[in-house]
């Protein structure tokens, strides 16, 4: 069985590279740092006895997600992890910055995901996982484009949910929807959270658990399941105004 896993040179993507190395899955790794694949490469291989080749790939570039699913063939599980935030009123972030948010979190996992379901669905078997994030129930001033582009990944495979049950398919999607986790992303992003972060190595055994359990949202932590559970219920203008509010206290001083 192989796995192949973007985003995978630090953080969550990282530590999953690591669990599904623990369940004998030969792994593909992809990023952008060639030092930190093949650091993690020679971990996985001693520490597990894990199969693993990587590529640097930057997924910002449509093209080179084309070029990616051309030259890595016979995936297993898909894990689309990959992704860039910012922070900042909408009108005063750079564009060029929104543009490859846009361009990683959306575009890179769209086509990923429309070709290696392909790929799937010919031999019925198979599964992807987009990582989205609480952030994709929620509107989200002060980091919009981020938040726009969870809600993509999440409506996106709740439809191709639906679509593969209608085909009776033994394909399956799941998206992973964590809270504050400790990574490097919030270093990139700009921002400090107030409430406690979970553990990306936590985040990753939750995650590895219940995806192989064929589980459709995957939320780790009681506090992220609450947020889950009240933003159905919540009306759109309260829940602007209670993410701006919360959005403001992450914002780091210079």
């Amino acid at each position: 069985m192989r796995v192949l896993i973007t985003g995978a040179s630090s953080g969550i993507g990282r530590d999953l590279a690591r669990e599904f190395a623990k369940e004998n899955y030969d792994i593909v790794l992809v990023a952008r740092n060639v030092e930190k694949l093949e650091s993690l490469k020679k971990e996985l291989k001693e520490e597990y006895n894990a199969k693993v080749e990587y590529l640097s790939v930057d997924l910002s570039s449509r093209d080179n997600c084309i070029d990616l699913h051309e030259k890595v063939k016979n995936i297993d599980i898909l894990v689309n992890n990959a992704g860039l935030g910012d922070f900042g009123n909408f009108t005063k972030t750079e564009l060029e910055k929104d543009i490859s948010i846009i361009d990683t979190n959306i575009t890179a996992m769209h086509v990923l995901t429309k070709l290696y379901l392909k790929d799937m669905k010919e031999k019925n078997n198979g599964k992807i996982l987009n990582v989205a994030s609480i952030a994709g129930f929620l509107p989200g001033p002060l980091m919009s484009t981020y938040y726009a582009s969870k809600n993509y990944v999440v409506r996106l495979s709740e439809a191709i949910r639906e679509e593969l049950k209608k085909e009776k398919s033994d394909v399956k999607i799941s998206i992973l929807c964590p809270g504050p986790v400790r990574t490097n992303f919030n270093n990139v992003a700009n921002v400090k959270f107030e409430i406690s972060s979970l553990s990306s190595e936590y985040v990753a055994k939750y995650t590895v658990d219940k995806f192989l359990k064929n589980k459709f949202y995957i939320v780790p932590g009681f506090q992220i399941k609450c947020a889950k559970f009240f933003s159905k219920i919540v009306p759109t203008p309260i829940l602007a105004k209670c993410t701006y509010h919360m959005q403001r206290k992450k914002e780091k001083s210079n």
